[in-house]
């Protein structure tokens, strides 16, 4: 009896303690800029979504390879309370109302280079609307002082380092051809020296703008004028409508409970992300890869992937398509996927049935904080390929996405990312195109975890080799450090990093099948959280292979 209260006192002493705010926020983006300006916010009495504000906009400045006012992404949010509330912002970019299916078809053929560099690749930016968004609805501070740190950033310049060298060197050739981009982001037509200060005057009155008058500032006015003239100039079809009619869209997050007692809480359609990840988390926990020798692990994470991303072509706009996500997620059908993995050998994906058959039964940029109360964002931004289409907006300082290439343009082929076309991603005027960005959550009664990472469509299963570091009790350190491999269904490949796999484990995998595609640099650039409800303790932790900084100030 006395064991029995005991027992009983712990347990709810546990549970109260597990209500507990962090002791500490943490912040964690691919860039130390941006680190700085989340934290100079949270000091200024911002909370999580402030400073969310203020690492997505000086992000902007300092990694126009990877996001920008000119693109878009998604914010997923926690609210804290004694009943944590989840939102999820969704400004991805929308398709301008001109745009048809056949937009990039010429003489009867797509011509992909159109729905890659030059105005006519871009869809009509969502970053600047999420920006007011969470500043007017979940935001402490006006979002004029969230703004402040990069309009500093714009108009004093940043030293360009070694991401951005790399990055402007895979895209020289495009920036060269715009004649506003080389000015902005080369020196005399070649990628800018390390260290060379980088100045953005047009973007700083950009931002200032929209830090005066919201998103009138942007979408509407001076600004909005030379943003839809300068793409129309240069064969675009953004119009002032555009512009005008773009709003976020708040969406209930995609949440599923797996049997450990996590909860996912991710992106849902028009990510593919968020149920990639759920199908290849619920596949998992029916097979052992936690007590499996590597290759085997290897093989049992390639086989959930293969399904998950098959299942991929089934998903699109979820304001213009019915997406089936219940009998993608059902019981029944997950049981089905993981009964069909052969444990040994590798299944070819054109063995696989076509999606939905049910059975009953580097360029895009991520970041996360956590504020001493326990509100998150994690947050996935994106312009595309690095540096986006290339092409800025004389007089603004927008450099443009070039999203309308995730858009199925030829619903036979594939897009820059090797992803096949569906009939349910074809493009049509105000849609937004599918994407793989998958800024996620994985919560218990006693634990809160963030993560998320830039890399097409690598971002799932990076997401998931990090999660399934997390779920088997790995330090933080190690869950953006570890090494990738991924596989998404077509091309049927594993690719992987240099130094993933050793000469034995690669003739093993052969053995059981598989073709493999060793890349020749490392890839993503996850940031990830870590808070312990029961003790109050947070970590953060940057990914090893880029430039970012974690960090856990601590609590004023």
């Amino acid at each position: 009896m006395l064991r029995n209260l005991l027992l009983s006192t712990l347990l709810l002493g546990a549970s109260l303690l597990a209500q507990a705010a962090p002791h500490q926020p943490a912040i964690a983006t691919a860039h130390p800029a941006a680190t700085a300006a989340a934290k100079q916010i949270l000091d200024a009495g911002g909370n999580a979504f402030d400073a969310a504000v203020a690492a997505s906009a000086a992000l902007a400045v300092v990694e126009p390879y990877g996001s920008g006012l000119g693109g878009g992404g998604f914010f997923l949010l926690r609210t804290a309370g004694d009943t944590p509330r989840y939102d999820f912002i969704d400004a991805r970019e929308r398709a301008p109302l001109e745009a048809k299916a056949d937009l990039y078809v010429r003489d009867g053929k797509v011509q992909r280079e159109l729905s890659l560099n030059g105005a006519l690749a871009a869809a009509i930016p969502g970053l600047p609307a999420a920006l007011v968004e969470l500043a007017e609805h979940h935001g402490r501070l006006p979002l004029k002082t969230s703004l402040a740190p990069a309009i500093r950033l714009a108009r004093e310049g940043f030293a360009v380092d070694r991401v951005y060298r790399e990055r402007a060197t895979w895209r020289l050739a495009a920036l060269r051809d715009d004649a506003e981009s080389a000015k902005l982001f080369l020196d005399q037509g070649d990628v800018p020296a390390e260290g060379q200060l980088l100045r953005q005057a047009d973007l700083a009155v950009t931002l200032q703008a929209l830090a005066d008058h919201g998103r009138a500032g942007f979408y509407q006015g001076p600004i909005a004028e030379r943003l839809a003239a300068g793409v129309r100039q240069a064969g675009g079809i953004w119009t002032l409508d555009d512009l005008r009619e773009y709003r976020v869209a708040r969406r209930e997050p995609l949440r599923f409970r797996l049997e450990d007692g996590h909860e996912l809480i991710s992106a849902p359609p028009p990510s593919a992300g968020g149920v990639a990840l759920a199908q290849s988390l619920a596949i998992l926990q029916q097979l052992p890869w936690q007590e499996a020798e590597p290759v085997q692990r290897v093989h049992y994470v390639v086989e959930a992937l293969r399904r998950a991303y098959r299942d991929r072509a089934l998903l699109g706009d979820p304001d213009f398509v019915k997406n089936p996500l219940q009998e993608m997620l059902s019981p029944g059908h997950l049981a089905v996927l993981a009964g069909s993995i052969d444990p040994e050998q590798a299944t070819p994906s054109s063995a696989l049935p076509p999606a939905g058959t049910w059975h009953e039964g580097d360029h895009t940029t991520h970041f996360a904080v956590l504020d001493a109360q326990g509100n998150s964002v994690a947050a996935t931004l994106s312009v595309n390929l690095p540096f986006g289409a290339a092409f800025t907006v004389p007089g603004t300082g927008v450099l443009l996405n070039d999203e309308m290439d995730d858009f199925a343009a030829d619903v036979q082929g594939s897009n820059a990312y090797g992803l096949a076309g569906s009939e349910v991603n074809a493009i049509a005027g105000g849609k937004r195109p599918l994407s793989s960005m998958s800024p996620s959550f994985l919560e218990s009664n006693d634990e809160f975890t963030a993560f998320g990472t830039p890399g097409g469509s690598r971002i799932p299963s990076m997401v998931l080799l990090s999660m399934l570091e997390y779920l088997d009790d790995q330090p933080i350190e190690r869950w953006p450090a570890v090494a990738r491999y991924h596989h998404q269904f077509l091309p049927d490949v594993i690719e992987h990093e240099p130094d993933t796999f050793s000469a034995e484990q690669i003739a093993e995998l052969q053995k059981r099948g598989y073709q493999l595609k060793r890349l020749d640099r490392q890839y993503g650039n996850q940031q990830v959280l870590f808070w312990n409800k029961v003790s109050g303790a947070v970590q953060a932790a940057s990914d090893p292979r880029g430039i970012g900084e974690a960090l856990v100030p601590a609590s004023e």
